[in-house]
């Protein structure tokens, strides 16, 4: 559940104004968002500031925590500028540049596809040796959903999955090396994360930032493009515009659809799904069929 701005410690809302440099007149909440205990854009006299907050104890905090550390490493203009971070009363508290825009539509006809393709494209630099880094692979390594259904099967396995089953567990056991390498990734590319203002596009909420081989962002695009409609197909035609993509070993994307399809399968089933979590799996159910087809006629 999350607080609105007056529900806040006084100690924390004293602190937020001394950083923002005024009274808040006004806290917008959006629409969308649910990894944070607040989060508001916060209206001032000398203009916004959005801001979000979680209890400094809580498990996903590591994630605002996270979110600061990569800020710097970001590309300027297609990513907000971290103003402030404080901790006080037990709360974590990150003040960014406010960044206006609508969220974008990935529809098939939409005419923000290609700056979205713009920007995912600009998004990919190296990480420095000496930057924060939460692997990918190494995340991966430790979910392993394909074993583990193996073993023990849920009773409500897709038919398909279960048919193709000891082919998801070789593709999950190879996906960690495969998606291994050193460029910032995003991983969390979706409508609400993309704000388009006058055909700009800028990057938003960057808790999951990890690092990887620079396919990966797009390859997580093209399942969102088939969850707003696209065929598989038309979805990786879309993804070849970026050089990343095009760069991407067939049997390294194939090893990634399958083993997000696990993960995503594996969080519908669980006490932490959420409404969008069910239209999802289908989606990379869809591209992941599509893609053991492809491989095999090859």
């Amino acid at each position: 559940m999350r607080h609105a701005w007056d529900a806040l410690p006084d100690d924390v809302r004293s602190a937020v104004e001394q950083r923002c440099g005024g009274q808040v007149l006004k806290a917008e909440m959006p629409p969308m968002g649910c990894s944070s205990d607040f989060s508001a854009t916060l209206h001032l006299d000398g203009g916004r500031v959005f801001c979000k907050g979680i209890h400094a104890d809580h498990p996903a905090a590591w994630m605002h925590r996270n979110e600061a550390a990569v800020n710097a490493l970001l590309p300027r203009g297609l990513a907000p500028r971290l103003l402030w971070q404080l901790e006080v009363d037990g709360w974590l508290m990150l003040g960014f540049e406010h960044m206006a825009g609508r969220h974008s539509d990935l529809a098939p006809s939409s005419a923000d596809l290609a700056a979205v393709a713009e920007a995912v494209t600009a998004l990919h630099q190296p990480i420095p040796s000496a930057a924060p880094n939460r692997s990918l692979a190494a995340r991966w390594a430790r979910r392993p959903v394909w074993r583990q259904y193996a073993q023990d099967p849920p009773r409500d396995l897709d038919s398909w999955e279960a048919e193709h089953l000891p082919r998801l567990v070789e593709l999950e056991t190879a996906a960690p090396g495969l998606v291994d390498g050193d460029a910032l990734l995003h991983t969390d590319l979706q409508p609400g994360n993309l704000l388009i203002d006058d055909g700009a596009v800028v990057v938003i909420d960057w808790a999951w930032a990890s690092q990887g081989a620079a396919w990966v962002d797009p390859a997580f695009m093209v399942i969102r493009l088939v969850a707003a409609g696209h065929s598989p197909q038309s979805a990786e035609s879309w993804a070849a515009r970026i050089p990343a993509w095009r760069e991407a070993p067939a049997a390294a994307v194939t090893a990634f659809a399958a083993t997000v399809l696990g993960l995503w399968g594996h969080k519908t089933r669980s006490a932490a799904a959420r409404p969008h979590s069910a239209p999802l799996t289908a989606a990379a159910r869809a591209w992941t069929r599509h893609r053991l087809k492809t491989t095999c006629r090859t």
